[in-house]
């Protein structure tokens, strides 16, 4: 288990933001034999190919032809992750302090973010000859930056009883501090120094600050993954694993794995599960493959599709917030997540092939079902099968403190959802 975990927070400490996890995702892909396309190029593809497609540089299609034609099966999972953005003028200068204005990305858990070291990664946007193709740069910054400082309790007697924190107002990173001399466009001349360019070349960016703590195990045994990142990032490495172990020469039809931006925030955006880039990439598939529009559409009707995202596991001090009969735990395997309400895609026969799946192959697997009285959270299966409809599954490791700074799980689970997207995709 240690080695497939040292392999999961590798991977983590290379995705401190979406754009970074398909930077990691495409260098693992070219390097198992992998092409890159664009999607603003022609494409030629091949019986037996192996190929991944960027969409605005944070998310990521990887997908492998068999040599003949047979069934759909994909694998999607999200890139994003909660966080604090800076916002495009971020420098708030208070008597000699300086502070950096920042917006939630996603539902974050915000006490979680205090007192910890932040680094800052994204990208840059620079000036360039052509104002249709600015000069873009990735960028992580991979050490401690910034800070959230949380008041002392001998100013606020109450935050054990209360505790209650404004975003705008109690959550704004520390960054500096410069006395008189400090500008009042501090970060901006920081970031122009970093990057080695004349701060006004910096046209826009898009940074997150992210806990620089790397992962690590836990637990009297060890059997605990502690880290941040876990949701979604579990996930995304379980599809990259299960599409790279896709055997061409033996398999036939289309395999897919689908790796979407912005789900924490709806996925209704360009890069989105709630956009048309999936059904776009498989007509274009299809279609240079020499198949017609209708035979596509058989295809994705009779296809099946993983939706991956993490679970909610039972929390031993709140055992009531857990439906009394389903009560999955942390090294208890795959969670199988419904809800009568659609929010997790899924039905009878879904259910059935997953379970089915498990079970023929000794994969252990386990039922999540939301408090009746509890609204519960979504992933994007329903919302990527609404516009792609073929027949969903939403699964995914069972996890606590989710959407904390720092998130928990056991690392016999991520093996297990490893083994069955395999499975799935095999």
């Amino acid at each position: 288990m240690k080695k497939d975990i040292k392999e999961l927070l590798n991977f983590i400490q290379e995705a401190p933001t979406p754009y970074h996890t398909v930077a990691a995702s495409a260098k693992r892909l070219a390097k198992a034999g992998f092409t890159e396309l664009k999607l603003s190029e022609v494409w030629q593809l091949q019986p037996g190919g192996r190929y991944f497609v960027k969409a605005f540089d944070s998310t990521l299609l990887v997908f492998a032809l068999g040599t003949e034609g047979g069934p759909l099966r994909i694998a999607a999972a999200h890139t994003d992750f909660p966080c604090f953005r800076l916002k495009p003028q971020p420098e708030i200068t208070r008597e000699g302090y300086g502070v950096l204005n920042v917006e939630k990305y996603g539902g974050m858990m915000l006490r979680t973010w205090l007192d910890r070291p932040l680094a800052l990664a994204g990208k840059v946007a620079l000036r360039s000859a052509d104002p249709f193709t600015p000069q873009v740069k990735l960028v992580d910054f991979g050490r401690p930056l910034l800070t959230i400082p949380s008041l002392a309790i001998h100013m606020d007697r109450e935050v054990n009883d209360e505790g209650k924190l404004n975003a705008q107002k109690d959550m704004l990173p520390l960054a500096t501090v410069g006395g008189e001399e400090l500008t009042a466009e501090f970060f901006h001349a920081w970031l122009a120094e970093q990057l080695q360019v004349e701060p006004a070349d910096i046209l826009s960016y898009e940074l997150s600050a992210y806990p620089y703590e790397e992962g690590s195990l836990c637990g009297l045994n060890e059997e605990f993954v502690s880290s941040p990142r876990l949701d979604n990032l579990t996930s995304v490495l379980a599809c990259l694993q299960g599409i790279m172990a896709v055997d061409t020469a033996k398999m036939t039809g289309l395999r897919l794995a689908a790796l979407f931006d912005n789900e924490e925030v709806g996925s209704q955006t360009k890069q989105g599960a709630g956009s048309a880039v999936l059904l776009q990439v498989l007509e274009r598939i299809y279609l240079v493959l020499g198949k017609s529009r209708e035979e596509m559409l058989a295809a994705i009707a009779a296809g099946f599709m993983l939706s991956v995202d993490v679970a909610h596991a039972l929390h031993p001090n709140f055992m009531d917030k857990c439906d009394p009969s389903h009560k999955p735990v942390l090294g208890g395997g795959v969670v199988l997540k419904q809800a009568a309400s659609q929010s997790y895609a899924g039905d009878t026969e879904a259910v059935a092939i997953v379970r089915g799946v498990c079970e023929a192959c000794d994969i252990p697997w386990q039922h999540f079902v939301n408090r009746s009285d509890s609204r519960g959270g979504s992933t994007l299966g329903s919302i990527a099968s609404a516009l792609v409809p073929l027949r969903t599954m939403d699964i995914g490791v069972p996890l606590l403190a989710m959407h904390s700074a720092r998130e928990l799980m056991h690392g016999n689970d991520q093996r297990a959802l490893a083994k069955l997207i395999k499975q799935i995709l095999s």
